[in-house]
């Protein structure tokens, strides 16, 4: 794969996302292009990364000062308490604003480690170097930043936009087939909230995509990074077309909490289950035509993904689920506020729904 390169444009600040095959070699030579001049490097590094992948890239940064942090990536330890360890450490190291934190990790530790880096001295040098396919075409991109706490996911939290993203597509070769579905879950989202065209590409090649195929993976984790740069760029503080990345979310982080973050749902199946809620909601609110409808489920129903809510809960978890809905913190009042669909590519901004509503649609959901 050719070296792709995107420029996300904020308010503040525009970084270089850079896609392609075994760039990290060339690290150092990205930071000096972004006229990056760093002395100290402290690297947060999910344990589950190749440690070779690590050696490439704290040798292209020889003759600097490097210290890592490695760390158990899970939702569990998504939390304030991992934060604080790293600003400990960054703070006996004396670390200066000019100083860099880089995340080596999927969402998980790119969000800690911007987190960190926005509190510290009010604000340090961050690179992402995402290494699952979720957080090359999804959380290396917009700059939110966060931790979980025992009322919900990701409610304490910045945004803070990091320096430069480089998203190597070697990471990917060690990935399981399950975290390989838990990115796809986010392609297919950006797919259906903005481009019927992609999502019909995703509908032809899907088993392509998920097998890591040539150049099949490459286009894909490209159009779902332009999608999300569109919409961030319009509208970086998630004021309003933002909120659409949220479609199957509001669903599928709640089911997350409710299991209490376990591995038997991960982040990508509980959003291709939030996906199927939403787009359920929509029919069952006449919002989306039958086509459309059918021809989404029929997508997800096809592809051996987790579709069905009655494998994971049943009547006794729906107050549970509709708690933490109503926690999301897109909500403005005390209904609920969803992303739902029209059709493919035109998603619906803040319709709101009661309890109520959502409890019997969920009571329903559960009998299949």
């Amino acid at each position: 794969m050719k070296k792709i390169k995107l420029n996300i444009k904020q308010k503040n600040i525009t970084y270089p996302l850079i896609i392609g095959n075994n760039i990290i070699s060339n690290f150092s030579k990205y930071v000096k292009n972004c006229n990056l001049k760093i002395s100290k490097y402290f690297l947060v590094v999910d344990k589950n990364v190749p440690s070779k992948m690590v050696k490439k890239l704290t040798k292209s940064l020889d003759n600097k000062k490097i210290s890592t942090y490695y760390f158990y990536a899970t939702e569990k330890n998504k939390v304030q308490k991992n934060v604080d360890e790293i600003l400990n450490i960054i703070l006996k190291k004396n670390f200066s604003r000019n100083d860099c934190l880089i995340a080596i990790g999927g969402g998980i530790t790119g969000d800690i480690t911007a987190y960190a880096a926005s509190l510290y001295k009010r604000g340090i040098n961050f690179i992402n170097v995402p290494t699952t396919l979720l957080s090359q075409v999804d959380s290396s991109i917009g700059g939110k930043t966060g931790v979980n706490t025992k009322n919900g996911k990701n409610l304490i939290g910045t945004f803070y936009q990091p320096k430069i993203v480089i998203s190597d597509t070697n990471f990917l070769e060690t990935l399981s087939k399950r975290e390989i579905i838990c990115g796809y879950a986010e392609i297919f989202k950006h797919s259906v909230i903005a481009n019927n065209k992609f999502f019909s590409y995703l509908n032809k090649n899907i088993k392509n995509i998920l097998n890591l195929k040539s150049p099949y993976i490459e286009k894909s984790i490209f159009e779902s990074c332009k999608i999300k740069k569109n919409i961030v760029e319009n509208d970086e503080k998630e004021t309003g077309l933002r909120k659409t990345l949220n479609f199957g979310h509001t669903f599928g982080h709640a089911y997350e909490a409710a299991l209490k973050y376990s591995k038997k749902l991960n982040h990508g199946e509980a959003v291709l289950l939030g996906i199927k809620s939403a787009v359920n909601f929509s029919i069952n609110e006449k919002l989306i035509n039958k086509q459309n409808y059918l021809k989404i489920a029929n997508h997800l129903n096809n592809s051996n993904f987790p579709s069905k809510l009655s494998q994971y809960f049943n009547s006794k978890d729906v107050n549970k689920i509709i708690s933490y809905m109503a926690n999301d913190k897109k909500n403005k009042s005390n209904k609920i506020n969803l992303i739902l669909l029209k059709k493919i590519g035109i998603p619906i901004i803040d319709k709101s729904f009661n309890k109520k509503k959502l409890h019997a649609f969920l009571k329903k959901e559960l009998l299949y």
